[in-house]
């Protein structure tokens, strides 16, 4: 999932632009961390962030409209330095958000944002990323949280 500036969508791709901010892309591959984040840079933006409960809506919404078979991993820019300890009492356990649009990517989220599927490894030594998990649920529905 890409945060893009306000240029032009990319062609075949689900894109939402609120009224104010980045627009958001969803692009479909099975790619690294590093090769996603390439891919947004070449569009001329960055891996997408979520400060908060509107930003997590759209990014949802794009997924339901790509049509996307659940369970599936999505990259966004979440990633923990190797210098950066995990922060069990901290939403986001030690992740940060990389800074896209020039470093306009905000570091603190609610806490109803710290939905993880698995705790991520704890650490202070080993640079690791997290992508978005959806899962299916009974009933049709989808559940998310985020997934080192």
């Amino acid at each position: 999932a890409c945060a893009l500036g306000r240029a032009p969508p990319p062609p075949r791709a689900a894109v939402r632009c609120p009224p104010a901010g980045a627009c958001f892309s969803v692009h479909l591959a099975d790619v690294s961390y590093a090769e996603a984040r390439g891919a947004c840079d070449r569009r001329g933006g960055g891996l997408a962030w979520v400060s908060g409960e509107p930003e997590l809506r759209l990014l949802l919404g794009l997924l339901a409209e790509a049509a996307v078979p659940a369970p599936a991993l999505f990259w966004v820019g979440l990633k923990r330095n190797a210098s950066a300890c995990t922060r069990e009492e901290q939403p986001l356990r030690g992740f940060s958000w990389e800074g896209a649009g020039g470093g306009t990517a905000p570091q603190e989220v609610p806490a109803e944002l710290g939905r993880w599927v698995q705790e991520p490894l704890r650490s202070c030594i080993t640079a690791r990323c997290a992508g978005l998990h959806l899962a299916a649920e009974p009933g049709g529905g989808r559940s998310w949280g985020w997934k080192e």
